[in-house]
């Protein structure tokens, strides 16, 4: 599991509505700098309505692409803005706001991890 949360709120801004390919709403909630053993990871979280089991018309495929694009477009950026560096970078998509590490099953979750190689963001096989 985690080793520890630095939890840094790095100029997060949760209204911050943000564009991807499947057109849906999507704003950041947060981003957090996490120590994962001996690894640095860059979490952005971010909150995605649309993904919602009952009442969402994005699926998990569709959601992919938006990651992606949401890794390439707003954390690379955001990366070299700030001056972070980090081992992996996660993308997570949540239907609503929720706390960092708290289980909650009734929430929509998706998450993909990456690597930055050559400046462009690499799907990360955990």
């Amino acid at each position: 599991m985690r080793a520890a949360v630095l939890a840094l709120l790095l100029a997060a801004t949760p209204a911050l509505a943000l564009d991807v390919p499947s057109g849906q709403p999507v704003s950041l909630q947060e981003v957090l700098v996490d120590s994962v053993g001996p690894q640095t990871w860059l979490r952005f979280r971010l909150i995605a309505p649309a993904i919602a089991r009952e009442t969402g018309e994005i699926d998990y495929q569709t959601a992919a692409r938006d990651m992606m694009h949401l890794c390439q477009e707003l954390a690379l950026p955001y990366i070299g803005e700030h001056d972070l560096t980090g081992d992996v970078i996660v993308i997570s998509l949540a239907d609503r706001e929720t706390e960092f590490g708290v289980a909650d099953p009734e929430v929509t979750q998706f998450f993909e991890a990456f690597h930055i190689e050559n400046d462009l963001c690499i799907w990360e096989s955990l």
